[in-house]
């Protein structure tokens, strides 16, 4: 069994807002550094992005009206990483939840490290989308 983290954040927005917004690939740039740090193109069907480890290629999860944001990031080497993430109606704005696992052989620290960034990435959507307002 895998450590696992639940990194949530409140943003003041309708879930159909975060939820269309955060679904775009094209989008990624904006908000996810951790994952996105250039243009996203599509390449059959799958996402192609240069991330902060490297080139991955991202599938995301087709589009629902549950708010499901799952995605699978595949890495140079071929190692596929399942991210949950998942959007829902909180009162008049949204939770936004992204569950992290440990990797199998992650020394605690970089454990530590990637939660840190995915906090970070989704304060930055929280910052982004309440800034449209």
């Amino acid at each position: 069994m895998n450590a696992v983290k639940h990194i949530t954040i409140f943003i003041n927005r309708t879930s159909a807002d975060v939820y269309a917004f955060a679904s775009n690939p094209q989008n990624l740039p904006a908000w996810a550094a951790g994952l996105a740090q250039s243009q996203v193109s599509k390449q059959g069907d799958a996402w192609v992005a240069e991330a902060p480890f490297g080139k991955v290629r991202i599938g995301f999860a087709p589009a629902n009206t549950l708010g499901v944001l799952d995605h699978d990031v595949q890495l140079e080497s071929g190692v596929v990483v399942h991210n949950p993430m998942r959007v829902v109606p909180n009162g008049t704005g949204s939770e936004f939840t992204f569950t992290l696992f440990q990797q199998p052989g992650m020394p605690q620290q970089q454990f530590e490290e990637d939660a840190q960034a995915v906090a970070a990435d989704l304060h930055s959507l929280k910052t982004l989308l309440e800034s449209e307002r």
